[in-house]
């Protein structure tokens, strides 16, 4: 028995060799290995994992700057990453029809997100891209703007019922607001009365990131049957079920919804999409939204109740979690610079004064110095700071030729940081931004919605969320910093969020306290 055990394992290390050494010496393996990069022969960086979240946050950006501005990465077994972070680079697959298809790590999406928008790949996420737009056409946008004003307005209620200065766990106290914002407008489902039911989800979106870091940086477990074998495999399961129940919930409340209007708003959909229609039916307006887009091309048999499920989870996840971050970093810098921040109130006060207080689309679009800020903010703190892509074909970069099927990482938290780009690059300075500033910038130094035929679908949506929420928060209130971004701790996660609570102080312009 033992001389059969030795004989196996001997095997196995030997066909182990043999795949290492075709994967890395072969035609595609001498192309890679012209580039530098971390790691030990035979393991590759499988000392990796014995990093915290926060250490693996430091490698991700140390690594960029010591073999700048490309490198390798072998992960043990027969995984070989690429990652980029120079603009022509970036250029050369961003802006390319042909590395559209997302890399391998997206398959650790898969028991979450399925082959949705974000995931998905080829003819499928054109046809979910061409379906999805009319979802963010300019003027279902105008009707959004209603909901997301209100929803800054409520956020600014719940601190002016206090009367008092207020400090705040950041965070949290964002992402309840986004959550709300995306619900209503792309699902037309309020979410008024259901504290403790998106309690449940947002806690279950951010231990559903740890446990997919957790499970990328040990390879072996991607194998499915393996990770569910685990404690944390179970975990994940359990943790799904909370995750595909809200948005069932969100999903079956919606259909009933036009069950019982008898689908009216269904028909002709494509046509009236792009209507600016506040008809009121009930309580409640009539508003088509992303959801109701999904169900009607169910109905025609584009769609399964799988597929609908897949791109709500998609825009839940990802409507709501990355302009809460966006939101908590600008809030951030904004109450660490007084200066700026008074810059931005004087503006939001005039445009408020000329609105007779009302925020509406046209005043939040001619709120450009608040923009400026915005767009510094995601430079210094882009929600989603790295991107994956396979090439389909082999690659001429800058300096380097890569083989087809290779994974690339795109830097975008370092690109933004690249001080060949940004002068003082660590400083924030919204001027950045400019019309006489970007003229001459390269183009893909800075792309927090990513670029290219594959960039964010809903960019427009998001920085009108975001001016929503911010203006009325500087219009009423003082930010004053408790906790300081320079010593905040960030670790890798599925976005760019800080490890541990960070307060801010909201002191009311006009008080009432003794």
């Amino acid at each position: 028995m033992i001389k059969m055990f030795i004989i196996i394992l001997l095997f196995i290390l030997a066909a182990y060799l043999v795949f290492h050494c075709y994967f890395h010496y072969g035609p595609k393996g001498r192309l890679i290995n012209k580039l530098l990069g971390p790691g030990y022969p035979i393991i590759g960086t499988l000392l990796d994992c014995l990093h915290s979240s926060e250490g693996l946050f430091k490698l991700l950006i140390t690594r960029g700057d010591t073999y700048y501005p490309i490198y390798k990465v072998h992960y043990y077994f027969f995984l070989t990453v690429i990652s980029i972070r120079h603009p022509d680079d970036l250029e050369v697959i961003l802006n390319s029809t042909k590395h559209l298809d997302k890399s391998i790590i997206y398959k650790l999406f898969h028991p979450w997100l399925g082959t949705g928008l974000l995931t998905s790949g080829g003819s499928k996420w054109q046809s979910r891209r061409k379906i999805l737009t009319p979802a963010f056409h300019f003027n279902i946008l105008q009707q959004f703007v209603e909901i997301l004003i209100k929803e800054g307005e409520n956020m600014t209620r719940s601190l002016k019922n206090a009367e008092c200065t207020v400090t705040k766990d950041l965070l949290p106290f964002i992402s309840e607001h986004t959550l709300n914002a995306i619900c209503e407008t792309a699902m037309g489902i309020s979410m008024q009365g259901k504290d403790l039911f998106q309690q449940k989800y947002r806690k279950a979106v951010l231990r559903m990131g740890e446990l997919f870091i957790y499970r990328f940086i040990r390879q072996w477990l991607w194998v499915d049957w393996m990770f569910s074998l685990l404690p944390v495999g179970r975990e994940q399961a359990k943790i799904l079920k909370t995750l595909h129940s809200f948005t069932e919930k969100i999903i079956a409340e919606r259909k009933d919804y036009h069950k019982q209007t008898n689908g009216q708003y269904l028909k002709n959909l494509n046509t009236k999409v792009y209507e600016d229609d506040a008809e009121t039916i009930g309580i409640r307006k009539k508003r088509l939204t992303l959801l109701d887009i999904l169900i009607q091309a169910s109905q025609n048999g584009t769609l399964s109740d799988s597929d609908i499920r897949e791109e709500v989870d998609t825009f839940m996840f990802e409507g709501h979690d990355t302009t809460a971050t966006g939101i908590f970093f600008i809030l951030s810098l904004l109450a660490e610079h007084k200066d700026i921040q008074d810059c931005v109130r004087k503006e939001v006060n005039a445009i408020m004064q000329e609105s007779e207080g009302k925020l509406t689309m046209k005043s939040l679009q001619d709120m450009q110095y608040l923009e400026r800020c915005i767009k510094e903010g995601l430079r210094l703190y882009p929600s989603v700071y790295f991107i994956s892509r396979i090439t389909s074909e082999e690659t001429q970069l800058k300096s380097y030729l890569i083989p087809a099927g290779t994974a690339m990482h795109l830097h975008i938290y370092g690109v933004h940081r690249d001080p060949n780009f940004w002068p003082n690059p660590e400083i924030f300075d919204p001027d950045r931004f400019l019309p006489e500033n970007i003229r001459n910038r390269h183009p893909y130094s800075y792309i927090p919605f990513s670029a290219g035929p594959r960039n964010c679908i809903g960019q427009r949506f998001a920085l009108l969320e975001l001016k929503a929420i911010i203006a009325p928060l500087v219009h009423n209130f003082y930010l004053e910093p408790v906790d300081y971004l320079k010593d905040i701790r960030i670790g890798v996660d599925l976005v760019l969020r800080p490890l541990d609570p960070h307060h801010l102080k909201f002191i009311p312009i006009i008080t009432k306290c003794t």
